[in-house]
């Protein structure tokens, strides 16, 4: 998931992203209105989710929620300081999905964040099949297909491919993988089992295990999957 950060004050912004990336986001940071709306006309259609500081040096947070949802229905949540909160009704009446009072705490973000998001992905269309390279991930029956073949996993195989699967280009860290793999399964996998399974994807979808191109070790972080 990609969110538009747009942030006036740098230690925020900077404390913010850092929060959000931890948290396996990837992120575009803007701080001022007119970085903001250049980011919106080139790359909306990557952007999943949109958090605007209300008040901006050149601009506000109103008129970027009116050109995001103009272009695009993608969920926007206003930073506001105590002082605007009167104001946020008009953005919420504007199309805004919520809203948060600074000082806040980044688990209360997130939070919010994530319910959003589920919001909004129910009433999206779900995609049955992912792509990762030649290998095809078919959620709706649960198999996967190597150049057309198909490669029988283990459930536990299964929804690891899903967590690399849905995280394209982005670093996970092990951390990450194993808070994943035990909120999905409730199953308890440690960091030596972990390595044990990534190896053995790689054994049965790398055209050469030994030098993996589908799920890459980025040496230091952890690991990713496609580019």
């Amino acid at each position: 998931m990609n969110i538009l950060v747009v942030e006036d004050d740098r230690t925020i912004a900077s404390g913010l992203t850092y929060s959000l990336e931890q948290e396996g986001f990837t992120t575009v940071l803007c701080h001022t209105a007119k970085d903001a709306t250049a980011a919106i006309e080139e790359q909306l259609p990557t952007i999943d989710l949109c958090l605007f500081d209300l008040s901006l040096p050149d601009g506000s947070g109103y008129d970027l929620c009116a050109l995001v949802k103009k272009k695009s229905d993608i969920p926007v949540i206003f930073l506001t300081a105590f002082d605007d909160e009167v104001n946020v009704v008009m953005g919420l009446d504007m199309g805004a999905d919520d809203y948060i009072t600074k000082p806040f705490r980044v688990r209360e973000l997130l939070s919010r964040i994530n319910s959003v998001l589920r919001r909004y992905q129910r009433h999206a269309q779900p995609k049955t099949v992912v792509e990762l390279g030649d290998v095809h991930i078919n959620t709706s029956d649960g198999k996967v297909h190597k150049a057309g073949n198909e490669v029988l996993l283990t459930a536990l195989e299964y929804r690891l491919l899903l967590i690399f699967a849905n995280h394209l280009g982005q670093v996970l860290t092990r951390a990450q993988l194993l808070d994943r793999i035990w909120d999905v399964g409730g199953d308890f996998v440690n960091d030596n089992t972990l390595t044990v399974y990534i190896k053995r994807l790689r054994e049965k979808l790398e055209d050469d295990p030994a030098r993996p191109e589908l799920i890459k070790t980025v040496r230091g972080m952890g690991y990713k999957a496609g580019e």
